[in-house]
């Protein structure tokens, strides 16, 4: 009655990425980037379900730092994973743990003004039935509304924009410019994008009727490239399980070896996937990214509340660990870093933890991405392990 559980806890890396020299945030490399690390020396972290899993330990083994506050011994497998695809990003952390590095490299917008070249820039405009754009360059998200919200409002032109991921970004307002054109417009522009190799285009609705109001609604949504490869998802389906995706995983993979999935635009995911444990079927996959620390606090460089939000995560684990069954398999990692202590606002290159809830104790040392999906097809019986090794 084999059934995983794969739980990615969206940016919550533990530093020492031994590539970190070659990532950026502006001019300063990423090596020394803690996420974990660098959030309990600042503000100090009470995750007691995270520690006995051996999160403690993980963090301590990818950079030998003190862990003040998590010295359990763990109760479970534990280690670090290591990344190989080219980039620090969402698509590229996903689809690794599902067992397949990246196979090519992403394409970059370049921090000039305007980022973006004329077709895209021509398509944007013919997308959205307007004479022309806003922004057009480098920004994060609460920045380019503050900065363009008004004049969106004034004009009806979107707002685009790109970060150092292989990313194009709208920004409309839902009720201004519509919350399903500017689904309709990304839609539309997606296939281009593709093309050239861009990860994903992300429409990001907000609402308010001025600047200090100004405000992003949870309806985000991503149009990302579909894998070129089979993954894991497709490697349970085809051996007759189901696959649920909670959270942002049905747009990562664009809905790719998904049968169900469930957004948060409406949905208590961690109440989802409660519900989800109670009915899934033996030989069915579970693959969930229930908080997006990133964009909430790594992003905003919100140290805080980063912390504080691990912490809520840990209450909730603390109830969701009983609810599962004899034979079940739970990994907990991450897809990249994000450190809120870090100069810049980008993701930074690092390890993360993994912790397997359901096969026996033990240190696992350091892995790759690709052995998260080699471990969760073994336990389910199934022969495709892609590009790596089984570590339970």
């Amino acid at each position: 009655m084999a059934r995983a559980f794969l739980i990615v806890l969206d940016s919550a890396g533990c530093g020492g990425a031994p590539d970190a020299a070659d990532f950026f945030n502006g001019n300063l490399p990423d090596t020394g980037a803690n996420t974990l690390g660098h959030i309990i020396d600042r503000v100090g972290l009470n995750v007691p379900h995270m520690d006995a899993l051996g999160l403690g330990a993980a963090i301590r083994l990818s950079t030998d730092i003190a862990t003040p506050g998590l010295a359990a011994e763990p109760n479970a497998r534990w280690g670090v994973a290591r990344e190989i695809s080219i980039g620090k990003d969402t698509p590229s952390g996903h689809w690794e743990l599902a067992g397949l590095p990246v196979p090519f490299e992403w394409t970059y917008f370049p921090e000039t003004v305007p980022a973006f070249p004329d077709k895209i820039t021509a398509a944007l405009c013919k997308a959205a039935g307007t004479d022309g754009i806003l922004c057009n360059a480098h920004s994060n998200g609460i920045k380019v509304i503050d900065e363009f919200g008004e004049e969106h409002l004034k004009t009806g032109w979107p707002i685009c924009y790109t970060s150092a991921d292989s990313v194009l970004q709208i920004a409309a307002h839902e009720e201004v410019f519509g919350r399903e054109s500017l689904m309709q417009m990304c839609a539309d522009v997606a296939p281009l994008l593709h093309e050239m190799r861009v990860g994903r285009v992300i429409a990001r609705p907000f609402i308010g009727t001025e600047r200090a109001d100004f405000e992003r609604t949870q309806y985000r949504k991503d149009y990302a490239i579909k894998p070129p490869e089979p993954v894991l998802t497709n490697w349970v389906q085809a051996a007759g399980g189901k696959v649920h995706g909670v959270g942002k995983i049905g747009d990562i993979f664009s809905m790719s070896g998904i049968d169900t999935s469930v957004k948060g635009a409406d949905v208590d995911l961690m109440s989802a996937l409660n519900d989800l444990v109670e009915s899934a079927d033996a030989d069915d996959f579970v693959f969930a990214n229930l908080v997006e620390f990133d964009t909430n606090y790594g992003h905003r460089r919100d140290v805080a509340g980063y912390g504080a939000a691990l912490e809520r995560f840990d209450v909730w684990l603390g109830q969701f660990l009983p609810r599962l069954r004899k034979g079940d398999l739970l990994i907990l990692t991450a897809d990249h870093g994000n450190d809120p202590s870090w100069v810049g606002t980008d993701h930074t290159r690092e390890q993360v933890p993994v912790l397997v809830h359901g096969a026996g104790s033990g240190e696992i040392g350091i892995c790759g991405f690709s052995d998260v999906a080699a471990s969760i097809a073994e336990h389910l019986g199934i022969a495709e392990r892609g590009a790596g090794r089984s570590f339970l």
